[in-house]
């Protein structure tokens, strides 16, 4: 009866390990594109080009993800904020790559998993100058625009009612939408990540008119999400994010890559850049795999710098984006 049961769980966990290999990667690469949800329209994280192609912060993590599955085709799907999550949790779209905060709640029940945080973020608010508002204390009785379905809700009135003021909410489905309120005068401060506000400024009809508090009122780690159980797909996510961390640190660009592919002695570099070792191998990719992300989106820093950097009309800092032997949070675990 003994070895009966034995062989039972041995089959048990060969069909579950079976299982488990059939997964998210195997669909991608049998269809030759992968779905990935973001935004519908967010400067410097997803928006569409004069030709109607997609880019941005966002999006190059997309573009990163199928690089490395070498599924060069992406397909888009613009998502609201409440409709982001029931998309990937129904397989809809196979990775989430639309600034969704790392929650204890999210990572908990609703059957996702998120891999790195790409963006350290923080909840903040924008008024007008002209207002002379120079503090968030200052906004007791303000009226809010914000936008349902995300952590921007619970924040707002978490902080409010630790400082004992009071608010009107005016609350709208698309980000969109709550920019234009408030740049009609609907509501006094617009709400939403910092990120998000200097983006959304950006497209406002006089940007240089409108301020972000200094107050953070939030922890907002943001990063792609994946369906829960599919280890190996998130392991192919989160490592293929890394590398673009790590080839900052070690100076690898899309511009010299293969030069360095080529030239280079360092035993983590060549192994990081599939030269020697199986890593790429034992995520289920090709030996290829690294040097094709690199040479499609580049590092870490140089995605940072042409989709939100100060050259670009959201002009945000690198602060916590910044490497780990820079000050910043930046910090990827080796490659061995």
């Amino acid at each position: 009866m003994r070895s009966i049961l034995v062989a039972l769980a041995a089959a048990g966990v060969l069909f579950a390990s079976s299982a488990a290999q059939a997964g998210t990667l195997q669909d991608v690469q049998a269809n030759g594109f992968l779905k990935c949800g973001t935004h519908i329209e967010n400067p410097g994280f997803s928006a569409l080009d004069s030709n109607g192609q997609r880019f941005g912060f966002d999006v190059d993590f997309c573009r990163a993800v199928g690089a490395a599955v070498n599924t060069p085709e992406i397909k888009y799907t613009p998502l609201t904020s409440k409709e982001r999550l029931p998309a990937l949790q129904s397989g809809e779209i196979d990775l989430l790559s639309r600034t969704t905060t790392y929650t204890m709640s999210r990572d908990a029940y609703l059957g996702l998993d998120f891999t790195n945080i790409t963006l350290y973020d923080g909840q903040g608010m924008m008024v007008r100058k002209s207002s002379g508002i120079k503090s968030a204390k200052e906004l007791d009785g303000a009226t809010i625009c914000l936008q349902t379905g995300s952590t921007t809700e619970l924040n707002i009135s978490d902080y409010f009612r630790k400082n004992n003021m009071s608010f009107t909410p005016v609350v709208f489905d698309k980000q969109p939408d709550v920019r234009a309120a408030y740049d009609a005068g609907r509501c006094d401060v617009h709400t939403t990540d910092v990120s998000g506000l200097a983006a959304q400024r950006s497209l406002m009809q006089n940007p240089d008119d409108h301020v972000i508090l200094p107050e953070l009122i939030s922890k907002e780690p943001l990063g792609p999400v994946v369906r829960h159980g599919d280890n190996q797909w998130a392991d192919v996510v989160r490592w293929t994010v890394w590398l673009t961390m790590a080839a900052e640190e070690f100076g690898i660009t899309a511009d010299n890559v293969e030069k360095i592919y080529a030239e280079s002695t360092d035993p983590e570099v060549q192994r990081m850049l599939g030269k020697t070792g199986t890593l790429w191998q034992d995520l289920g990719l090709d030996q290829g795999a690294p040097v094709r992300v690199l040479k499609t989106v580049g590092n870490y820093g140089q995605i940072f710098d042409r989709n939100l950097g100060a050259n670009t009309p959201l002009r945000l800092e690198r602060g916590p984006n910044a490497q780990w032997n820079k000050g910043g949070l930046i910090y990827v675990p080796p490659f061995r």
